[in-house]
C-alpha cells in the first residue's frame, strides 16, 4: 500500500470513525446514568417498605387505617411521631434524590410513585398536624413540596 491509500484509510477513520465512537461513549453514559438513578430509586423503595415493616410491627398507632384513631397514650404518640420523623427523612431524601423541575419519562414515573406516597400521608390528619414540627430544619424546597401537598389535600373549611 501506498502512502496516499493510507491516507485515505486515515480520513475514512476519522470522519467515520471517531463520530461513531463519540456516539458509543456517549449512548454507554447515558446508559449508565440510568442504571445509577434506577439503582437509588430502588434503593429508596426498599427504604420505604422497611418503613411500613415498621408500620406493621406497630399496629396499635392505626398508621394504616383511614378512620381517625381513637386516643393514644403518651409512648404511642411518641412512636407514631417517630414513624412520621422517619417518614419525612424518607420523603426529603427522595426530594434530593429523585426530582427535577424537567423530569420527563422514566424520571418522572418514578417521581409519581414518590409523589402518590406523599399524597397519601399527607391525607391523613394526623400527619398533617405533626408537618410543622417535622419539617423544622429539612430542605427549603422540600419543605414547599410537600407543605404544598398537605395545603391541597387539607378538608376545605365550611362557611359558618
Amino acid at each position: 500500500m501506498d502512502i496516499q491509500t493510507w491516507e485515505m484509510l486515515s480520513y475514512i477513520v476519522t470522519v467515520v470513525g471517531l463520530p461513531l465512537a463519540i456516539l458509543t461513549f456517549m449512548l454507554e453514559q447515558r446508559k449508565e446514568r440510568e442504571n445509577e438513578d434506577e439503582e437509588v430509586y430502588q434503593l429508596l423503595a426498599d427504604n420505604y417498605t422497611d418503613f411500613l415493616k415498621l408500620v406493621m410491627a406497630n399496629p396499635d398507632l392505626q398508621l394504616r387505617s383511614l378512620s381517625q384513631s381513637k386516643a393514644m397514650s403518651g409512648e404511642q404518640e411518641e412512636r407514631k411521631l417517630v414513624l412520621f420523623e422517619i417518614l419525612i427523612s424518607l420523603f426529603e431524601r427522595a426530594y434530593l434524590l429523585a426530582y427535577d423541575q424537567d423530569m420527563r419519562g422514566k424520571a418522572l414515573r418514578r417521581w409519581m410513585s414518590w409523589e402518590d406516597y406523599m399524597r397519601e400521608w399527607c391525607g391523613r390528619e394526623d400527619f398533617r398536624q405533626h408537618l410543622p414540627r417535622l419539617l423544622v430544619g429539612e430542605d427549603a424546597d422540600f419543605v414547599a413540596h410537600i407543605s404544598n401537598i398537605a395545603r391541597e389535600l387539607e378538608p376545605k373549611k365550611q362557611p359558618a
